[in-house]
């Protein structure tokens, strides 16, 4: 046995043991009474709508530039094999 083996076993058990304690404390805890509300959550009740968004697309680039043309179409080829030339 070595101490580092001990050090791991035992020493490093202290913070997981107060850990487990504060958690337990946390649980146990009693909500205070002034702590309450009163009337209400305290927050604002104004209501900010969202703002509508654009039924036009959006313009492109910094001038309005149109939309890039379409790349040229090409045809595919079918790739045969070679018959062997004798």
């Amino acid at each position: 046995m070595t101490w580092g083996f001990v050090w791991l076993m035992v020493a490093l058990k202290i913070p997981i043991a107060a850990l487990l304690y504060l958690v337990w404390w946390a649980i146990k805890q009693t909500p205070d009474e002034a702590e309450q509300p009163t009337g209400g959550d305290g927050g604002s009740k104004v209501r900010h709508p969202r703002p509508r968004l654009p039924r036009h697309p959006r313009h492109r680039g910094p001038h309005g530039d149109p939309l890039p043309a379409a790349p040229p179409r090409m045809r595919t080829v079918v790739a045969r094999a070679r018959t062997p030339e004798r």
